[in-house]
């Protein structure tokens, strides 16, 4: 069984708001454990190593252990729930991971081959990446902690679909299991504006400043003269 986490969970009995504002104000997370044949654990965690195990992308595809009442317990991150506009965890769920208990985890797509891509390299395309991640079903002890999918051999106007994903051993796509064989990443031809060069876009905006200096200056050409012969006029009746 693959771990790549662990922290350190204390248990709390007092629940509702009130109890789980005085826990944010202390610098913890209230969180539930629940799942398997066991009750559900109301438990909280310290939020600054919370967060900084959210910071791996690893983190919300890997096994966590949870130590907790002198005991560890495995599980995996299923939901979290943050500020509005803070940089604060506000609670977590995670769910109990049985050994022999198959898993439903939404795991990342890694793509590699980009810049060698003919469609990219030679053809003046653009890649687009379609799906970032994977709903796949498998055993804790073959959950994956990213899928690679190799795009190098992708050329103009083509994609890889689901179906073409090699998946590790013993992982297998929900969709592809339902029957739904969506596309992943494909190449397509640049627009226009996605096409232009920056030196291009430089002179285009150069001349568009030079087009505007000009009709500024011929409309002060009128007004200075009108300034001249007033000049004259005041001199003449001296």
């Amino acid at each position: 069984m693959k771990t790549s986490f662990e922290l350190i969970a204390e248990p709390r009995e007092d629940q509702g708001k009130g109890a789980s504002r005085r826990l944010r104000h202390a610098g913890r997370v209230p969180a539930i454990l629940y799942g398997g044949e066991q009750t559900p654990l109301a438990l909280s965690l310290d939020h600054t190593k919370l967060q900084l195990a959210m910071e791996s992308e690893k983190f919300y595809s890997a096994i966590t252990q949870i130590k907790v009442n002198g005991g560890v317990q495995q599980a995996i991150l299923r939901d979290v729930q943050r500020h509005p506009w803070k940089n604060l965890v506000v609670h977590v769920d995670f769910q109990r991971v049985e050994e022999n208990q198959l898993l439903r985890v939404l795991v990342p797509l890694h793509f590699t081959g980009e810049a060698i891509a003919p469609g990219v390299k030679t053809q003046g395309g653009m890649m687009s990446h379609l799906r970032n991640d994977l709903v796949v079903e498998c055993l804790p002890k073959h959950l994956p902690e990213f899928i690679v999918v190799d795009v190098s051999g992708l050329s103009l106007n083509q994609s890889l679909h689901l179906s073409d994903v090699v998946l590790p051993e013993g992982v297998v796509s929900i969709e592809l299991k339902s029957g739904k064989d969506a596309s992943i990443v494909a190449v397509h031809a640049q627009r226009a504006e996605e096409a232009e060069s920056p030196i291009a876009a430089a002179a285009g905006a150069a001349s568009g400043a030079a087009g505007a200096a000009a009709p500024a200056a011929a409309a002060a050409k009128p007004a200075a003269g009108v300034k001249a012969a007033e000049g004259a006029k005041k001199d003449a009746k001296k």
